[in-house]
């Protein structure tokens, strides 16, 4: 049914992280092309309040990642999804919409779907690769899953929940053919300059523990090749106090800038990236850069995952390859010898990967995501 033409569309939204923020922003500028009056509320990040959605909650507060680390704050994270969980029982949208975030949003999603509301989840929690009894949980909880990777959709098929692949807006809005040296002018850097670009992650947790690892890194990689610039994007003025502090903390040879945000240019401007695996992995591939992926877990939730990880890999390039085409270090491996072995090849062009499959990728997820998430989330508001 429609929503009555005496007051406006009412979407309900809850994005956990940065990666999130971007997804559901371009979701609501579609929406609010065709509904600029509707009203979006919940908990978003300032991409998706930009956008034109009102936050309830601040968003870093779920930005937590790690079982173990998910159950020291457990107490905040519970408060949180039972005040908003009230707020949309007072205030029913016609629809929500939980953006990732599935420890948070799929139990919020299946109590609002039982109190009436329809529910979409928007980026596949990685079912395929572990936890697979959770599909059971996902088609309880909502009533259309919106897809951004190809095989995931195979995998509801099978399992009979309604799911739509829509792609992913990164794809869209990054060109198949970057410019580079346009990223260098816009950030002037000199085109014969040596670059590194870092992006440690969004989260504090993240930054605490991959920051310094990559700076003792870059610092051995500058003893190879004489000069090094070093660019660092923040996420937020969170992140960059605390990248200012570690990069205070941190002798170097090498020229550290830290950016205010612009990681997507920063990432085309540079000859590698170091990076945190996550979304940001697939942003690199897409920008078609040289990367080498790191990530450490907290040693408990290391051992629980080498025990339910089921898929090959971990990072989102190998995933939608199906094939090692960059490196991926976990844990011990994450140490600044170990990353220069792998990134100081591809910095001195020594060792290539493979752009072209890169490019494959990118084709196949472009598909218009942000007008086919708002198609999908107002085709179930006129259900």
């Amino acid at each position: 049914m429609s929503p009555p033409s005496t007051r406006p569309l009412r979407i309900g939204i809850v994005a956990g992280e940065a990666s999130g923020d971007v997804l559901a922003a371009g979701m609501i500028r579609q929406i609010k092309a065709q509904y600029p009056d509707a009203i979006i509320e919940g908990i978003a990040g300032p991409h998706m309040q930009a956008a034109g959605c009102t936050s309830l909650y601040d968003m870093e507060a779920l930005s937590v990642m790690g079982l173990v680390e998910v159950l020291s704050r457990l107490r905040q994270l519970l408060g949180i999804r039972k005040g908003i969980y009230q707020h949309f029982i007072d205030n029913p949208p016609d629809v929500f919409v939980g953006v990732d975030a599935p420890d948070f949003n799929l139990t919020l999603e299946r109590k609002l779907k039982e109190a009436g509301i329809k529910t979409v989840h928007y980026v596949s929690p990685t079912v395929w690769a572990w936890r697979e009894k959770r599909i059971h949980k996902i088609a309880r909880a909502t009533d259309l899953v919106l897809s951004i990777f190809p095989f995931e959709k195979a995998f509801y098929d099978q399992h009979k929940v309604p799911c739509r692949f829509v792609g992913h807006t990164l794809a869209d809005s990054i060109p198949v053919e970057v410019d580079q040296g346009a990223a260098r002018e816009q950030l002037g850097i000199e085109p014969q300059d040596k670059v590194l670009a870092l992006l440690p992650g969004s989260r504090g947790r993240e930054v605490d523990t991959l920051l310094p690892v990559f700076l003792d890194t870059a610092a051995r990689i500058v003893t190879h090749t004489g000069q090094l610039t070093v660019l660092i994007p923040a996420a937020n003025e969170a992140r960059k106090q605390q990248i200012s502090d570690l990069v205070a903390a941190h002798s170097s040879a090498c020229s550290v800038r830290i950016l205010d945000g612009q990681a997507r240019e920063a990432m085309i401007a540079a000859d590698g990236v170091l990076l945190a695996s996550g979304t940001a992995t697939l942003e690199a591939m897409l920008c078609k850069r040289p990367m080498v992926a790191a990530y450490k877990l907290n040693w408990l939730t290391h051992k629980m995952m080498q025990r339910m990880y089921k898929a090959r890999f971990f990072t989102l390039p190998n995933l939608l390859a199906d094939r090692p085409i960059i490196p991926e270090l976990l844990q011990q491996d994450v140490n600044p010898q170990t990353l220069c072995d792998h990134m100081l090849p591809l910095l001195l062009g020594q060792q290539h990967q493979d752009i072209d499959t890169f490019i494959a990728i990118h084709r196949q997820l472009r598909q218009h995501a942000d007008k086919q998430a708002a198609d999908a989330v107002l085709e179930l508001c006129h259900d």
